[in-house]
């Protein structure tokens, strides 16, 4: 029997969250079922005093209630080396905010807790171009800021996306096919003239059939995935731009890719990863705060929630 653990939650405002879909949440019932005091904290309040770690939070009763699913006691100080795991759960935009909090989270992480997901690899594994360090898994793909390069990319495989390398729900991604005559303002607009890099990737066809979200728990992968499928006119699979999801059991191809992957993801201390997986090939690599699981979850009772949980438990047991 694992004793009761304090978990911290550095999240977006949950006032705001969508909870009959809600990733954190269903993490956070997991936690709560299991019989753990959870912390609720906004990435603003975190801070260091004298190197010391810390955040004003709350502690936070959630509930599975789409009318009322959180209650929250009095505001408080709490020194985050002697809360026994924190959940980093603040969506992007991945800026300098967002690096400075990992800075606040790795030294908490010194201090003796356990942050999930490892903070120096929240800055250091974008989630577009880490994708990019498993080549045997990804299509034909290009990360640079160069006009020239990236236009010889387009004449090269005639059907390409581009996209930025800090988006999220599908934002700023563009499709240019072979006679697109919008391709050199799309990449002017995205490399803000040759000085932001960007990605360009040849385009996958079978997008039609969704853009699959493989949930992988400690180097394990949910044997289901959520297919988004883009709208009537669209390319973009994201459920933000308008897409629906259907899900399904992994093909052997999906679980090929996660078996090539998860080694790096252990090793990298990423508890709780999201690949975006398009026809045969890995897309991205959602590191920051990977969505999906209570679609899955209502679908196929996998309980992903309990499964990083007691990841997390065996974890804490296994460094006593």
């Amino acid at each position: 029997m694992t004793s009761k653990l304090n978990i911290a939650v550095v999240m977006d405002p949950i006032s705001q969250i969508k909870p009959y879909k809600d990733t954190t949440l269903a993490l956070m019932l997991a936690a709560q079922l299991c019989g753990h005091q959870l912390i609720y904290i906004e990435m603003q309040n975190l801070f260091l005093d004298q190197g010391v770690a810390k955040a004003v939070g709350q502690h936070m009763t959630v509930y599975d209630n789409n009318d009322t699913w959180y209650e929250l006691n009095q505001e408080q100080t709490f020194t985050l080396g002697e809360v026994d795991t924190l959940l980093m759960r603040k969506d992007p935009p991945f800026d300098n905010q967002f690096i400075y909090a990992t800075y606040i989270l790795e030294h908490a992480a010194k201090q003796g807790c356990l942050v999930v997901n490892n903070p120096r690899s929240l800055r250091d594994c974008n989630e577009k171009v880490f994708a990019t360090q498993f080549p045997q898994c990804c299509p034909p793909v290009l990360v640079s800021r160069s006009e020239r390069l990236l236009k010889d990319f387009h004449q090269k495989h005639q059907d390409v996306i581009f996209k930025p390398l800090d988006g999220m729900g599908g934002s700023k991604i563009f499709r240019a096919k072979h006679d697109d005559p919008n391709v050199s303002v799309i990449i002017e607009t995205l490399t803000c003239y040759e000085s932001e890099y960007i990605m360009a990737q040849k385009f996958i066809p079978e997008i039609t059939q969704g853009d699959k979200r493989v949930l992988v728990v400690n180097g394990e992968a949910i044997p289901y995935s959520l297919a988004r499928i883009p709208a009537d006119g669209e390319t973009r699979g994201n459920i933000a731009a308008g897409g629906r999801g259907v899900p399904q059991p992994l093909t052997n191809r999906d679980k090929w890719i996660v078996d090539q992957v998860a080694p790096t993801l252990i090793a990298k201390g990423l508890f709780f990863v999201g690949l975006d997986i398009i026809g045969d090939y890995l897309t991205e690599i959602n590191v920051t705060s990977p969505t999906c699981a209570r679609e899955i979850d209502k679908a196929y009772d996998t309980q992903i929630g309990l499964k990083l949980i007691n990841a997390i438990e065996q974890q804490l047991q296994g460094s006593k």
